[in-house]
């Protein structure tokens, strides 16, 4: 995908005093009080600034934060709280700028904050006259919030629709990369393990991918949908019976072209759902009329790892069973050491994915973790983000 980068135009030196338009994605977690209490996405979005500032240009940076209401001030959906932290970690003032929208003093050199983007009339449905006037505020936009990647609103779509210049920052870029490399032009095989407690949510994705992958690994609720599919029983696991016609075509697609999707041979079943409850293994045909299945057991990890093993691409969306319990944490963790040691080029994504990777520690060992929530999920359905489509546009500009 041809896009414009920041990087490009400051290798061109293009950028000294031109007034630079940052989208950073700051929506970080707040407790009662308005504390944060989780900056990973302020320290994510530094770098991006930095760049700018150092060739010389005048910053204004804007994210949205929570969901306020459009036109409606209040105190909790200010980016105050989000300035000072950022000013903390960059060892300066940042100066957060309220009713922006006409007009924003700001020099070569300096940054400064504009208040939460969603408090203005239009940003959701990218009106085209609050897009415009973001526009006129700067002479080059930069994207660099791939959360909202997969949204056309004011300050992500309609800007760069009508800024003089429009680009990527580098968190952005990353992801096209890291996207391009896993789905675009794979090393094969490329194997995507999709998890979830419902068919239904990512029947999509899983239809997207029967038409692309070479393995298709299927967990959680999901799996125990594929396995009744499969002729299997499953007692009283989740499952969604009125899907069984989608997951049967999704295998029936895979196996017309020489793919498959892995059916577990054995499982993890408890009596009821708690951390507590008796685990046990048992063959996928052998669940009783009163189990659950919390996660897939030993053998399928073991069949599951091999495959892994062999890739030349994963792509990782959701943890194959209830990895929160550590009596049925096993199947999970097997996948994630499997990618951990695997030469493949590994992309993730999802929150659950990323609690995963967290708790067992293998974030240095996956290739690239995304984390753009549902646009990630968008790529994987096969959609064009947004965000992707309009700078890709303006790139021939």
């Amino acid at each position: 995908m041809k896009i414009k980068r920041l990087s490009d135009l400051i290798a061109a030196g293009q950028l000294a005093g031109q007034r630079v338009f940052i989208r950073a994605d700051l929506n970080v977690p707040q407790d009662d009080a308005g504390r944060i209490t989780e900056d990973t996405r302020i320290r994510a979005s530094i770098p991006c600034i930095e760049m700018a500032l150092k060739a010389g240009a005048a910053v204004m940076v804007t994210s949205h934060l929570g969901r306020p209401t459009e036109g409606e001030f209040r105190p909790e959906d200010s980016l105050a709280p989000v300035a000072a932290r950022m000013g903390e970690l960059m060892g300066r003032e940042i100066p957060v700028v309220a009713n922006w929208t006409d007009g924003v003093q700001v020099a070569p050199g300096q940054l400064v904050m504009l208040e939460n983007c969603r408090l203005n009339k239009g940003e959701k449905k990218n009106n085209e006259d609050l897009a415009r006037k973001m526009a006129a505020l700067c002479d080059v936009f930069v994207h660099d919030a791939f959360g909202t990647a997969h949204r056309a609103e004011a300050s992500t779509y309609g800007i760069a629709q009508f800024a003089k210049v429009a680009c990527a920052g580098p968190l952005l870029a990353a992801e096209i990369d890291a996207i391009s490399q896993a789905l675009a032009q794979p090393k094969r095989p490329l194997v995507a393990i999709v998890a979830g407690s419902k068919v239904s949510t990512k029947l999509t994705i899983l239809q997207a991918l029967a038409r692309n992958v070479d393995g298709l690994i299927v967990g959680g609720g999901i799996a125990n949908t594929f396995m009744l599919a499969a002729g299997l029983k499953i007692g009283k696991s989740l499952a969604e019976p009125d899907l069984l016609g989608e997951a049967r075509a999704v295998i029936e697609a895979m196996k017309a072209r020489g793919a498959e999707v892995p059916i577990p041979v054995d499982v993890v079943c408890a009596k009821r759902f708690a951390a507590d409850a008796e685990a046990t293994v048992k063959a996928a045909d052998a669940v009783e009329d009163d189990d659950l299945i919390l996660d897939i057991g030993p053998k399928t990890s073991k069949i599951l790892a091999d495959k892994l093993a062999a890739a030349g691409t994963i792509v990782w969306n959701g943890p194959v069973g209830v990895f929160e319990f550590d009596a049925f944490a096993g199947g999970t963790e097997a996948i994630a050491r499997a990618i951990a040691k695997s030469d493949a080029f590994s992309i993730a994504g999802g929150g659950d994915t990323l609690a995963a990777i967290a708790k067992y520690g293998i974030e240095r060992d996956v290739s690239y973790i995304s984390t753009g929530g549902g646009a990630f999920l968008e790529v994987l359905e096969g959609k064009t983000l947004p965000a992707f489509e309009i700078l890709s546009k303006r790139a021939e500009d």
